[in-house]
């Protein structure tokens, strides 16, 4: 007898396992953040947008139209399961993603994970995924060897160094025909794998277009003093200068910039600290007319970006960014996919990741889609060009796209 009840308590237990969660039951999802650190602005952003993300999904939003996630509380598929997030703070250092990310697979049983901000971070991160078999999808780190190392437990959403490096050409390309004078750019880079693998590309890629790049200037994030970089860039004199830099180091940039006097005719900075919330309050006034590159624009009311902002808005009292909106869409096309898989088997959710194909009217971000080829990377991700003019960054590029006009050349401080 107490064998049978043994071998039926057995059987029970073999076919809970493979049925789909209750409604009881939670989804839990690991996200590993910059919650403290020279990024924590981004980071803590980025939570924001998640953390809503998941109330979206938990809850009822019929208003949101074309996704299949807002209009039902929980994870339809899995019995209305709702999301549980496990936050950990990375503090911007590799080793301690790599370990937290550990963690929460092998102690707190996530069912996927989804991260990391810095590009070096995501690479050890994704790579204790991959080990153990957990899908993780990167939401916005751009690093190009993040989905180049053969491995099919990882997804990024959003765009790459190539896909930046094409837009900033492209701009400056169109420009010179135009008539602008363009003969020669600098590339300014922090000198971890994001600076590293955005300058490659941005030097390759202009290389290719015959735009002259006058110089390629590495540094540290954690620098204290820029004066000698910018120094560089004030003999140089380039008619334009990308930066690939977080928080931190852009605003001392900007004030190192005025500082010496010095103003380039352009400068375009690559999301990460020229998205933060803390870019334009803290040196707004010194950066008029500075280009970012973002795939995220409010759109016209009535559109699904433009509710999400509003939702974001009175949860935080500020708009989604570029960062923190690739964070949001990421979470939700890793969500749709859990969804669609109608389990929390990691092979399942796998599966579901690589057959996702999202149309552009069921994403809140700019994107043509949603498509991971066999590397992981999204086919469908976009990126555009916005310009600081006054408080906020107005779209100037491409034209259709437009809902200013472009300033050449930036004034800067200079009114």
């Amino acid at each position: 007898m107490h064998y049978r009840a043994y071998l039926l308590a057995a059987a029970l237990s073999a076919l809970a396992s493979a049925l789909p969660a209750s409604a009881a039951e939670t989804v839990k999802i690991g996200v590993i953040y910059p919650l403290s650190g020279n990024a924590a602005s981004a980071g803590n952003s980025a939570k924001d947008a998640i953390e809503l993300g998941a109330e979206i999904v938990n809850g009822v939003y019929p208003e949101l139209k074309g996704s299949a996630l807002a209009g039902a509380a929980g994870l339809a598929n899995l019995g209305g399961a709702k999301v549980e997030l496990l936050n950990a703070d990375h503090q911007g250092n590799p080793s301690v993603g790599q370990s937290q990310t550990l963690r929460l697979i092998t102690q707190e049983k996530v069912a996927a994970m989804l991260g990391a901000y810095h590009s070096s971070v995501a690479l050890t991160a994704t790579a204790v995924a991959e080990r153990y078999g957990v899908p993780f999808l990167v939401a916005d780190s751009v690093a190009l060897n993040i989905t180049q190392r053969g491995f099919k437990w990882i997804f990024r959403s959003g765009p790459i160094a190539p896909d930046f490096a094409k837009a900033y050409t492209s701009f400056l390309s169109e420009l010179r025909k135009a008539g602008r004078k363009v003969d020669s750019i600098a590339v300014v880079n922090e000198n971890t794998d994001y600076g590293t693998s955005v300058a490659a590309s941005i030097v390759d890629a202009a290389d290719k277009t015959g735009i002259k790049v006058a110089a390629q200037i590495p540094y540290n994030a954690n620098s204290s003093d820029v004066s000698g970089q910018v120094l560089q860039l004030k003999q140089l004199a380039p008619d334009a200068v990308i930066f690939i830099s977080y928080t931190a180091d852009t605003i001392l940039y900007f004030k190192t910039l005025k500082n010496l006097d010095y103003t380039p005719p352009m400068i375009i900075g690559d999301d990460a600290g020229f998205s933060d919330p803390s870019f334009i309050p803290s040196v707004g006034e010194l950066a008029q007319g500075a280009m970012n590159r973002s795939a995220w624009d409010l759109g016209k009311p009535g559109g699904n970006s433009y509710k999400v902002n509003e939702l974001f808005k009175k949860k935080t009292g500020r708009d989604l960014d570029d960062t923190s909106a690739r964070w949001m869409q990421g979470f939700l096309v890793l969500a749709d996919a859990i969804n669609r898989a109608g389990s929390t088997d990691p092979a399942k959710i796998q599966k579901a990741l690589q057959d996702t194909d999202l149309k552009p009217d069921q994403l809140m971000i700019g994107y043509r889609g949603v498509k991971f080829d066999e590397t992981g990377q999204n086919t469908l991700s976009a990126t555009y060009l916005i310009q600081l003019q006054g408080k906020e960054y107005k779209s100037v590029w491409p034209e259709d796209r437009a809902t200013a006009k472009l300033i050449w050349p930036m004034t800067g401080w200079r009114k």
